[in-house]
């Protein structure tokens, strides 16, 4: 039984936009500046970076979505690039690894930012509980009900684009007008911290906020007329991330200081808010912000739950009678789902483990689960891009040659960003990666 086209361009749009914009943006900003200490003008440069490689990342996968159109995008463009081996690693690395962790920390995001609206702690064990939920009823949506879920994802993105536009519009011009945005402008950055390490720990931390919107292409299988609508999704969204990433960040520094946002943490977006705002506006649209949150969650979750059923329709991977199913009652790969909690439900426990708890689980092998798989994904773009210069002899020198020549150079320096930014942390990571790529090769067995 094959999936139903149940999606149109809008979803596709609101599924980029909504699945990278909504928690990175609100609490990666004063990382970035704690990162380059205070320097606002570094701090856009890395908004910029990370929103240029996107762009061109997005292009170019926008350029193979034209032509090829199957079961889950990504799976199905290193399929045709690399060959089957290379398309089952990826596929094994986004199902077990890639998408579930990021669907974990969103989880988390939006129950921390539920606990700064309440006054609660965020790292005890209350927020914990409300992560949980959050995960298990986004799971619900997704598995029960397809549909709802993708309405759902349409009106969190409008709700999620309302708080971003009113502070990078309100904060931009009451910052020209009292002076402040010239104030963190022209503030120099704290002589305590290295400038190009700083940009390197900015770029990569600045890679969660724009991360996810490769995942748009698991919906292609559901997508009306996928070959005309995905690339134009992925490029429209694309295009609206990096604007309203830029503005919002600039807005934030008319509202409020570079030290007062340095010193703030987690509670950083709603004093700006509300000093924009007031108190009772500020609060209102905070409570956008965790909406927000939720829409990100869904989407991540949307591609999450498709993500075994990818390898499962293909005959790849373990047990591919049972993940290829798909329920007749709501045309949803329900099996696949499940995987998607559990899978989900281990990482949200390894987050914990390494980041929150006193003392740390892990010790040396704790790594931030919200970065480095983000950047593993971007290398594995890379042998993707090359096969694409082979290979794609129909298109033409700038889509065949210059674009994905542009994405393997924006992928390496994803990469250098990670080793300056984590240093041998990400030794230790590349060992527990090595360890998952090893069982899904056991797992595979000789399926062909």
């Amino acid at each position: 039984m094959e999936l139903q086209k149940r999606y149109g361009l809008p979803t596709a749009i609101c599924m980029v936009v909504g699945i990278v914009i909504g928690s990175g943006v609100f609490f990666k900003a004063e990382a970035v500046l704690n990162a380059t200490g205070g320097n606002m003008p570094l701090g856009i440069a890395a908004w910029l970076i990370v929103g240029a490689i996107m762009m061109i990342c997005s292009y170019v996968f926008a350029t193979l979505a034209t032509r090829y159109e199957r079961v889950s995008g990504l799976v199905d463009y290193a399929e045709v690039t690399m060959g089957q081996n290379y398309a089952y690693a990826m596929g094994w690395f986004a199902a077990s690894v890639y998408v579930p962790g990021l669907v974990s920390v969103l989880a988390w995001v939006s129950a921390r930012y539920l606990c700064v609206l309440l006054g609660w702690d965020i790292t005890g064990g209350s927020c914990m509980v409300i992560a949980c939920f959050f995960l298990c009823a986004d799971y619900a949506i997704n598995a029960l009900s397809p549909r709802l879920a993708g309405k759902f994802q349409v009106s969190a993105t409008v709700a999620k684009m309302v708080p971003l536009v009113l502070m990078a519009v309100v904060g931009t011009v009451m910052g020209l007008a009292n002076g402040r945005l010239r104030e963190n402008f022209t503030a120099a950055a704290s002589a305590t911290v290295d400038t190009g390490a700083g940009l390197m720990a900015s770029v990569v931390a600045v890679a969660f906020a724009y991360e996810g919107w490769i995942l748009a292409t698991s919906i292609n299988a559901e997508l009306k007329d996928a070959r005309r609508n995905l690339p134009r999704a992925l490029v429209i969204g694309a295009c609206i991330v990096v604007a309203t990433y830029l503005f919002y960040y600039i807005g934030l520094g008319g509202a409020v200081t570079t030290e007062e946002l340095m010193a703030s943490g987690e509670t950083a977006a709603k004093m700006a808010f509300q000093r924009t705002f007031g108190p009772v506006a500020g609060t209102l649209v905070f409570v956008l912000i965790v909406i927000s949150c939720l829409g990100t969650l869904n989407g991540l979750m949307l591609a999450c739950c498709r993500a075994s059923y990818a390898l499962g329709a293909r005959n790849w991977g373990p047990r591919p009678d049972v993940f290829e199913k798909v329920d007749q009652a709501t045309n949803m790969p329900s099996n696949s789902a499940t995987m998607a909690l559990l899978y989900s439900a281990f990482w949200l426990m390894f987050f914990y483990g390494a980041n929150l708890a006193e003392p740390r689980w892990f010790g040396a092998f704790g790594f931030d689960s919200a970065e480095l798989p983000i950047v593993t994904l971007y290398a594995m773009y890379i042998p993707i891009f090359i096969q694409m210069m082979r290979k794609e002899t129909e298109l033409n020198a700038f889509k065949r040659f210059l674009m994905p020549a542009l994405g393997v150079l924006s992928c390496l320096f994803m990469v250098y960003a990670a080793f300056a930014a984590h240093g041998v942390r990400v030794l230790y990571y590349l060992m527990m990666f090595t360890a998952f790529m090893l069982v899904g090769l056991l797992l595979r067995g000789r399926r062909q």
